[in-house]
């Protein structure tokens, strides 16, 4: 099983490299193949931990791109990010939500 959460984090890690480069598309790719694969693992601290940190991801992506898809991964990432109460997870939810009370 530790193989499938290495190749989750590295696509994570591939989606946030591309998400800052600007390739969106290549970006929200990843993040997908990062979903796929982790909701296929039983429930568990790392693969929650890694579902907070990829949702969150994908919400930043999808912001920038103005898809109406983004509320679901930000609702989700949040969630996870609560329930495993990872500190760095939990940073970037407050973060995400701030901005979004700004913008509304």
């Amino acid at each position: 099983m530790r193989p499938a959460y290495l190749t989750a984090a590295r696509h994570l890690q591939l989606g946030r490299e591309w998400a800052v480069e600007g390739d969106q598309e290549q970006a929200v790719g990843a993040y997908e193949e990062a979903l796929r694969l982790l909701r296929t693992l039983p429930p568990e601290r790392t693969r929650d931990v890694l579902l907070a940190h990829t949702h969150l991801a994908y919400y930043q992506t999808l912001a920038l791109l103005g898809d109406e898809a983004g509320p679901e991964h930000l609702h989700l990432g949040v969630s996870y990010a609560r329930s495993t109460r990872d500190p760095l997870a939990r940073a970037i939810a407050e973060e995400c939500l701030s901005g979004l009370e700004t913008v509304l």
